[in-house]
């Protein structure tokens, strides 16, 4: 797919928001924009956002601004929407799990059901895209919430973009990030969750050639 000239909305949290670099030019977003000849990325990053509705309010309240309830928000007008989440679900959502018939946000599940028909019934005339979320360090540890390691999460967004035809840029797959390996944590990922500068490099150039290949 050619991207010179196009819109692309970008919707995420903190890593789309651009936490652990160093500045706004640093961002994944940015980088393909300058680097593809975009004529706009819209950046919806926002830390500590989640795909799924919580059933408490969080502190901050701006957590609570679910995916969902973004994806309706975007700009109309792009050619390309791109959604990256789903660690924040694993890390401190209070969601459950929920089933594959779940159909609203209020579960996980539910959440990417609603997440995907959403992109489809609100952007008809563009391509929508789902990313995976990368690995972080103690990654297999279960989650207080459901007990499930972050793979389980992947795996359900994964299936659930899948039914619908949504293409899938499997960060979890293809990144190259694994913070378990010293190495790549000391230079691409310190905290073992956020890239740095030079993760995002590694961010925009697979988000980009997957967007190319399509």
């Amino acid at each position: 797919m050619e991207l010179k000239n196009k819109v692309i909305n970008f919707l995420g949290d903190s890593i789309t928001q651009g936490c652990g670099t160093t500045g706004a030019d640093k961002i994944y977003t940015h980088l393909i924009e300058y680097r593809a000849g975009l004529a706009r990325a819209n950046n919806y990053g926002i830390g500590g956002t989640r795909l799924a509705v919580q059933k408490k309010p969080s502190d901050p309240p701006i957590f609570d601004l679910d995916f969902c309830r973004r994806a309706k928000e975007m700009d109309k007008s792009a050619d390309i929407n791109v959604v990256f989440g789903g660690t924040n679900d694993y890390g401190h959502g209070d969601a459950p799990i929920g089933t594959p018939d779940d159909r609203t946000p209020d579960t996980y599940y539910g959440a990417c059901h609603t997440l995907c028909r959403t992109l489809l019934e609100l952007y008809p005339g563009a391509v929508n895209v789902i990313c995976t979320p990368l690995h972080r360090l103690y990654e297999d540890t279960p989650s207080a919430n459901t007990g499930l390691p972050l793979s389980a999460y992947v795996n359900i967004l994964r299936e659930t973009a899948e039914l619908y035809s949504i293409p899938v840029c499997d960060l979890w797959k293809i990144s190259g990030l694994q913070p378990a390996v010293g190495v790549i944590q000391s230079t691409y990922m310190p905290d073992g969750l956020h890239p740095s500068d030079a993760g995002h490099v590694l961010l925009a150039d697979r988000i980009e050639g997957f967007l190319r290949a399509l």
